[in-house]
């Protein structure tokens, strides 16, 4: 039986004869007028395309029963966030028959947990079912806590100041604020925090960048908030600002692209700057620890390393070495009273070293030995928050089949803190690998499947990756993953070039210039999945969101016969016009810039929406996008679904498009909803690769 049923043709499309000559390139646009979601004629056609999507999915049996699945597992309770401040735990919960995550506070000073309390519901508090929690940051002592909502999915987040003991909200709010830095003054008086200007005052596609710190009293207008640092290398440059415990030192680090991080020291005792380090292409993250500057560079240390300095010569010729670099990429340390805990992993696995701090020995006194932590499993951390007061910490941890819990840690080690039951990860099999990419690197690729599975030719796989921006694939729980491994298949995820998991030098190796080998790298990926007689290519499809929709889409277009399915989430596919919309302006250190003639030509030789052709067959196609993301435009996936409907041979599989009203990149979807978009994108896959509906 074929897997799909009659498919109606797409909408009628039109295709316009736009050539442009941009730097001696011929370059066609013939959906340019897509880019509009505001046209009506656009708003048309996205709702013919996706109820056209809708009534060939809601068709196929796998359908209901995996969104009853997913709406199960999505339900489980999860912590997805915490944040120790004074006597409280802070956590940024969802699952237990809520449609969004809530922020709970909880005793955090009690030898076994106690019940938390719902501080902030944002659908309750906003009235809207889409309104979702995009940050938090308590204050010191954890008597009050700044909130960034949004609605729609935009996360733009505008701030709000609750209470801590009443849940009652300030009359303080501060718009603009999308994923805001906040430090607070140790009374909670009011905070240092950074903001985006109107967009009005800023050229078109510059709305995310100029982001620059203001100090806020609370209770004032934040409209006359005074600006406490302004100085940025480009538009673009990305602050982040945190404080020392007495006040005293203000810390701001300017992120340029995601390769180098400058770092300035402010006394405010006198109000003098002093510049850590700048212009140097090293990510640097550093804090106040007692008397000293504590945190991770990778400056001469690709995998990074943990250092300290004296606060009155903080610059790297006076940094030693608290953790020196080793095969495990460092990837965060936090303070407790006594210790210092430090995030790492190793081939994208997880794990967590403790070191004293070093303001608590004795002078002159070397240094312990780091003492491994021991984690659960293979996973990787969500959360890792430490006590100012009490030598403990609380870490978040998961993995494929491990909802996210919460840890507690002491110097006796890790226990339980919260936790599901509704997974058993002992039903499941997590393998890691090693195949070797199109030059030979050794490439590591993570396998979720059901224990009793054993892999062959005939397995349905789908496998994901990501690839950029220096994003770290670890093992972290799926409801789309268990689900599909439930039903027999098998889950792969690629850790290829792009990102961090063997360090900066690996991010390198594929930004820029270099993308095209993240591309080669996931079809080797592919490629070794089919030679180990683990799957075919009838049985295997790809799947990729954000950037990772730019990479499926990339290798769609590149090798059109690899797989079976293509999904493309959010994706970016046209790579010549990208920086003109939304906040993608903040991009180009990554991908590079295609005013630029030179950049131009590599962005051209592998642009997904420029390098499809006329007449080819095509494996099953969904791409799928929200109508309000506020970092990839939607225009993308119009324009690459005109693109392939209109070039697919005949005998092509289908060009699905779905487009969500209401909707954005995907933080913050209700539950609901995630179930089913989960539920319409795991069975276009399973009736691709043939994956036998459940009974009833």
């Amino acid at each position: 039986m074929p897997p799909w049923p009659p498919v109606p043709p797409p909408p009628p499309t039109r295709a316009d004869d736009l050539v442009e000559v941009i730097a001696g390139h011929r370059v066609a646009d013939p959906h340019r007028w897509l880019e509009d979601g505001d046209d009506p004629a656009v708003r048309d056609w996205d709702e013919a395309q996706t109820a056209r999507t809708a009534a060939v999915l809601a068709a196929l049996p796998h359908r209901e029963p995996l969104r009853r699945r997913l709406a199960e597992l999505l339900d489980v309770p999860v912590v997805l966030g915490a944040a120790v401040a004074g006597p409280h735990l802070f956590t940024l919960e969802r699952g237990g028959g809520r449609d969004q995550a809530v922020l709970v506070i909880a005793e955090a000073t009690t030898p076994d947990p106690q019940p938390g309390r719902v501080l902030v519901d944002p659908v309750a508090l906003l009235g809207d079912p889409t309104a979702a929690i995009d940050w938090f940051h308590p204050s010191p002592d954890g008597a009050r806590v700044a909130v960034g909502l949004s609605t729609g999915g935009d996360e733009l987040s505008t701030l709000h100041v609750v209470d801590g003991a009443t849940g009652a909200l300030r009359p303080d709010r501060i718009t603009r604020t999308r994923a805001a830095s906040v430090a607070w003054r140790s009374d909670g008086s009011g905070f240092a925090y950074t903001r985006t200007p109107d967009p009005a005052t800023v050229p078109a596609g510059e709305e995310a960048s100029h982001r620059v710190v203001h100090h806020h009293d609370l209770g004032t207008d934040p409209d006359r908030d005074p600006v406490l640092w302004d100085e940025r290398p480009d538009p673009s440059a990305w602050a982040d600002v945190r404080t020392s415990r007495d006040d005293r030192w203000l810390l701001v680090h300017v992120s340029v692209g995601w390769g180098r991080t400058d770092v300035h020291l402010g006394d405010r005792s006198d109000g003098t700057w002093r510049t850590v380090i700048a212009g140097v292409d090293a990510v640097t993250d550093l804090r106040v620890v007692g008397d000293r500057l504590v945190g991770t560079t990778t400056l001469d240390a690709p995998t990074g390393r943990v250092v300290a300095a004296p606060l009155d010569d903080p610059g790297p010729g006076s940094w030693t070495d608290l953790l020196p670099a080793s095969e495990a990429v460092v990837e965060a340390v936090v303070a407790t009273a006594d210790s210092l805990l430090v995030a790492t992993s190793h081939a994208a696995v997880a794990g967590l070293v403790r070191l004293a701090r070093p303001d608590r020995l004795p002078p002159g006194a070397p240094l312990p030995a780091p003492e491994p932590v021991a984690l659960p499993e293979d996973g990787s951390l969500t959360a890792l928050s430490g006590s100012r007061d009490r030598d403990e910490a609380w870490v978040g941890f998961t993995s494929y089949a491990r909802p996210p819990a919460l840890l507690r840690w002491t110097p006796d080690g890790l226990r339980p803190w919260s936790g599901a039951t509704a997974v058993d990860p002992a039903t499941f099999t997590v393998e890691r690998h090693r195949y070797p990419s199109t030059d030979g690197t050794p490439v590591s690729l993570f396998t979720l499947r059901r224990a009793d599975v054993a892999p062959d030719p005939a397995t349905p796989t789908v496998l994901s990756g990501y690839g950029g921006f220096a994003a770290t694939m670890s093992p972290a729980y799926s409801a789309e993953a268990v689900a599909h491994a439930e039903a027999g298949g098998v889950w792969a995820v690629a850790c290829i070039r792009g990102g961090a998991e063997e360090g900066e030098a690996w991010h390198r190796a594929g930004q820029r210039a270099h993308k095209p080998q993240v591309f080669a790298d996931f079809e080797a990926a592919a490629d070794w999945l089919v030679a180990e007689g683990r799957t075919s290519r009838s049985r295997l499809a790809v799947r990729g969101g954000s950037n990772g929709g730019l990479l499926v889409t990339a290798v769609l277009t590149r090798r059109p016969g690899l797989c079976a399915a293509v999904h493309a989430a959010v994706p970016l596919c046209d790579m010549v016009r990208y920086p003109r919309f939304r906040i993608a302006r903040l991009w180009v250190p990554e991908y590079g810039d295609p005013d630029r003639p030179d950049e131009l030509a590599w962005l051209l030789s592998y642009s997904p929406y420029h390098r499809v052709v006329d007449g080819t067959d095509l494996p099953a196609v969904l791409l799928t996008a929200g109508a309000e993301d506020s970092r990839v435009d939607p225009l993308h996936a119009r324009k690459m679904a005109a693109r392939l409907q209109a070039a697919a041979a005949p005998a092509s599989g289908p060009v699905l498009l779905r487009i969500e009203r209401d909707a954005g990149h995907g933080q913050g979807k209700p539950t609901s909803r995630r179930a089913e978009e989960g539920a319409d994108v795991l069975g276009f896959l399973h009736a691709a690769l043939g994956v036998e509906a459940p009974a009833g």
